[in-house]
């Protein structure tokens, strides 16, 4: 009874201030909102694979390198194929080993005689029987059965075939120059967001051993992106027990200490330089040692948990300071309570009840607009995350803990406060609590020092982000299309293809290459040596166009000639971080030889290239070696066009591609584009931190809006008298606003030393960077200054023209 009481008290106190309380319900919904958002994405981040049956005993086998001759350790997650089968024979607590190959680049594949794209991976037929990926159709035991058997995901098979069920259709994969046949035996599931393991189709891996290349089946020297899977029995301490996996190793490379012995190659500790070691299922996905395309950083999470916390705590201070301004009142409303003989924990229980029936409209209010604005915040961090309580079930228990700390934060201290008054002082008007003491002051100022360090961040990550796209990498990469031709016969069709296009005015010039270039290419490092000095580099198989059309720079030596028969066999062009590694200079550079390279062969340096940066800015420029051996396969077309609208081009490259490949589509990408999407995450970064930053000004401008308001309302005598002793609008203005424009000051030189600490920590993982300027703080300090009184000077000059005689009347 008592709390219906206090609930139609709570109603009536709200209905009489309606703007207040719009104030104090819409700012906690947008603060509950945004951190419900980021807590559905750690949620999500932070349960990867755990829908999996057995999820709490599977395990990835990866290698373990020590760190050799000043390098970095390296954990490795591929590992040859002939390993998994061999733990399963080998250990008797491993229930179940499966090979898993997933592809992240797409096959041809034949379908109702369309060319169509599919990413085709592999794996063992255990697959499903280990992992608990539903079958909607087939049998789980028998779907990768054969060796020509493969599944679909339910969204593929629906893309190939409408509504009909294709199983026991056939589909056909291009193979080389072949398509060949493969029967649809199943249907599964598209998996969820949250695991680690995302294919579009699954082979049998039967068939890899069954192909020409099968005796690299058992090559244990042979590495590939397979990863291995083990079920380990319940109890086992495989994963503890490194003497027993190194003795594993020890039985499959007996000789491998002695060849890195050989080699030069030392490393730390008294144990083997590679190892085994099994990683936990369950933390792939934020595991820092093993990281692989779909891992996430826990730092990261975390840091977004911080910023959408920051968020909340705003939306609670300003349900703080407003609920404290409203003190003033309902002082009187206390003090009668009291006389008639309410304790203190009585009156504290009523506004505590207050807050939290506050606090919970505004958590439905707040999931409801975390809901609708979901699909604009899974396309700002590249997610297809859904409010599904089925998947994630903490998020029952979160949302009522989450109200309830909310309600209680933001009521605690204005309960503390109303029920600290005495009813002798109140009923004199002794007490004026009109949200100007020093704890208010606080929680206002801190409000805005933390939307000026988000804000801070944000331009500085803007920055950043715009010197990494217009930074010079060493090649132009405007205007240059990167034609993939893996699936044609690129041999046969390359030099009509090139002939037919450079006789157009448009086309400035066409090479080729082994490796493209930008994100999504794979770049393999080697160790080539020179008087037994072990470097690690990259080589480029190209054409001898290849420097001249991408733009590079020489800065000793000559370029490659078609004209020159030794180009093609024992030439080569390094770079200047090469260079470096050698311990040459440019001029002698030209004219020596690099021994051990590729075997037997030791090529001549003809020339040296000015560093190019093909990788993310936050990696240093490797040493690199550029050679025109063209028995290599140049499958990477790459194509500059004339600067201005692509379209003229880009139809010649089409209609030139059509008639020499007519049966596979042309798969092109614009260079910058590819370049440009390896800060994708920094851009996802900016905008996010940036929203963040301006939902946090916005609150506490909103909660500044309504603190001036009550501020004017309980300054109402002083602010009559000033005007009667002859004060104008200005000076009312100045007296009501330079209080808040010193907390925002205030907030300012907080916020800057915390800003300028936190920025200069994240550029630290960049080679290369920008430097943090001067202006960018007094720029956003002075926009912080700008919105806060813009905010309260419409409440301060709303007071200021109010007639004198009214403000007198009014007390």
């Amino acid at each position: 009874m008592m709390i219906k009481h206090y609930m139609k008290i709570a109603w009536r106190n709200l209905a009489k201030q309606k703007s207040l309380a719009f104030i104090n319900v819409f700012g906690l919904s947008a603060g509950i909102a945004c951190f419900l958002l980021f807590l559905l994405y750690a949620v999500n981040e932070l349960n990867f694979d755990r829908f999996h049956k057995n999820a709490d005993h599977i395990f990835r086998i990866y290698e373990w390198h020590e760190a050799m001759n000043g390098q970095d350790p390296l954990a490795v997650p591929g590992i040859p194929r002939p390993l998994g089968p061999a733990l399963k024979k080998d250990f008797p607590d491993v229930v179940t080993s499966v090979r898993v190959e997933i592809s992240y680049r797409p096959m041809l594949v034949r379908v109702n005689e369309k060319i169509l794209e599919l990413k085709i991976s592999y794996a063992d037929p255990e697959f499903f029987s280990l992992f608990s990926f539903p079958l909607l159709s087939g049998n789980q035991n028998t779907v990768l059965g054969e060796n020509h058997n493969i599944v679909l995901t339910e969204s593929r098979a629906k893309e190939f075939f409408g509504n009909e069920n294709p199983v026991g259709k056939t589909l056909e994969l291009k193979t080389d120059s072949n398509y060949e046949p493969f029967l649809i035996s199943g249907i599964a599931a598209d998996a969820p967001a949250n695991s680690s393991l995302r294919f579009e189709s699954l082979v049998s891996f039967h068939y890899l051993e069954s192909l020409p290349s099968a005796k690299m089946m058992d090559d244990w020297n042979t590495y590939s992106n397979n990863q291995s899977f083990v079920l380990l029995q319940p109890g086992s301490n495989l994963v503890y027990n490194s003497a027993r996996l190194q003795t594993f190793r020890q039985r499959y490379y007996p000789d491998e200490v002695k060849q890195f012995k050989d080699a030069g190659l030392s490393w730390k500790g008294g144990g083997p330089p590679v190892c085994y070691r099994l990683q936990p299922l369950l933390t792939m996905h934020t595991d820092p040692v093993v990281i692989d395309e779909q891992s996430a950083n826990k730092k990261t999470i975390w840091l977004l948990l911080s910023i959408a916390a920051g968020v909340l705590l705003i939306a609670c201070i300003n349900f703080t300071t407003l609920a404290i301004g409203r003190s003033a009142g309902r002082s009187k409303e206390v003090g009668l309570r009291k006389v008639v003989g309410a304790a203190r924990n009585q009156v504290i229980f009523q506004f505590l009840s207050e807050a939290l029936l506050l606090s919970i409209f505004s958590t439905v209010c707040g999931l409801l607009l975390a809901r609708l604005l979901l699909p604009f915040f899974n396309q700002l961090s590249g997610n297809s995350l859904t409010f599904s309580f089925s998947l994630y079930p903490e998020l029952g228990w979160m949302l009522f803990a989450l109200a309830i700390i909310v309600g209680l934060l933001a009521g605690s201290y204005p309960a503390l406060v109303l029920s600290h008054f005495k009813p002798i002082e109140v009923l004199k008007s002794k007490i004026r609590v009109g949200g100007s003491n020093l704890f208010t002051r606080s929680l206002v100022t801190l409000q805005f020092a933390v939307s000026i360090v988000l804000i801070l961040a944000t331009v500085i990550i803007l920055q950043q982000i715009r010197f990494m796209n217009s930074a010079y990498l060493g090649f132009d990469k405007e205007n240059l299309v990167l034609i993939d031709a893996s699936y044609a016969n690129f041999k046969k069709i390359y030099p009509q293809f090139k002939q037919e296009l450079t006789s157009h005015p448009e086309i400035l010039g066409v090479t080729r290459a082994d490796k493209g270039l930008g994100q999504g290419e794979n770049f393999d490092m080697s160790i080539y040596s020179y008087h037994d000095k072990k470097i690690a580099a990259m080589f480029h198989s190209v054409d001898p166009d290849y420097i001249t059309t991408l733009g590079m720079k020489l800065i000793a030596g000559r370029n490659f000639s078609a004209n020159k028969p030794e180009d093609t066999v024992t030439s080569v062009i390094i770079n200047e971080a090469m260079l470096s590694k050698l311990g040459w200079n440019s001029e002698e550079a030209v004219g020596k030889q690099i021994t051990g390279f590729m075997g037997d062969l030791s090529p001549t340096v003809i020339g040296v290239v000015k560093n190019f940066n093909f990788r993310p800015l936050n990696e240093k420029i490797i040493p690199e070696l550029i050679g025109p051996f063209l028995n290599k396969d140049l499958r990477k077309f790459f194509v500059r066009i004339r600067p201005g609208d692509p379209t003229r081009s880009i139809s010649l490259i089409k209609d030139t591609w059509r008639r020499l490949v007519s049966d596979i589509p042309l798969r092109y990408n614009f260079m910058d584009e590819k370049i440009d999407a390896y800060y994708k995450s920094e851009h996802r970064w900016s905008s996010i931190i940036g929203w963040a930053g301006g939902i946090s000004i916005f609150l506490a401008c909103l909660g500044l809006f309504g603190l001036a308001a009550l501020t004017a309302v309980n300054r109402t005598k002083e602010i009559g008298i000033r005007k009667v002793m002859g004060a104008g609008i200005q000076d009312i203005v100045l007296t009501l606003s330079k209080g808040y424009l010193l907390m925002v000051s205030l907030s300012i030189v907080i916020a800057t030393p915390i800003a300028w600490w936190l920025m200069n920590k994240w550029l630290e993982g960049f080679a290369y960077r920008i430097q943090i300027n001067a202006w960018i703080f007094l720029a956003v300090g002075m926009v912080a200054v700008l919105l806060a009184f813009a905010t309260v000077v419409y409440q301060s000059i709303k007071a200021a023209i109010v007639n004198p005689v009214e403000s007198l009347r009014s007390e």
